[in-house]
């Protein structure tokens, strides 16, 4: 396979991977809100969490991230995933800001 298809196949991959985490990060939000302190929003809290080690394990680099360094010279901030640059410069800001605000709700609602 040559680099330009394995940079796409990562890229692929860690866009699909984005889109996941976009929907149990806002299936979080939304269940704190709502108050469905269900098995679906621990399940979510749990890949957060695994997400989070996984990150902390890599100095704060997906490792598909680093991977597809491997395969490109770009430093743009988008060069690993199919996003606007300005949105995968700040995705860690936007989502750990997301997910604080509903694990904040989340500990409201368990303890009214």
């Amino acid at each position: 396979m040559k680099p330009e298809a394995k940079l796409i196949l990562i890229k692929t991959i860690h866009t699909a991977i984005w889109i996941f985490f976009n929907v149990v990060i806002f299936y979080l939000l939304y269940a704190a809100i709502a108050h469905k302190l269900d098995g679906w929003l621990w399940l979510g809290y749990g890949f957060v969490l695994l997400e989070g080690l996984i990150l902390l394990i890599f100095k704060s680099h997906c490792p598909l991230n680093l991977l597809a360094r491997s395969y490109t010279d770009s430093t743009k901030a988008n060069f690993d995933i199919y996003l606007p640059a300005w949105l995968a410069q700040y995705t860690k800001h936007i989502y750990t800001t997301i997910v604080a605000i509903a694990f904040a709700i989340t500990l409201y609602q368990i303890l009214i």
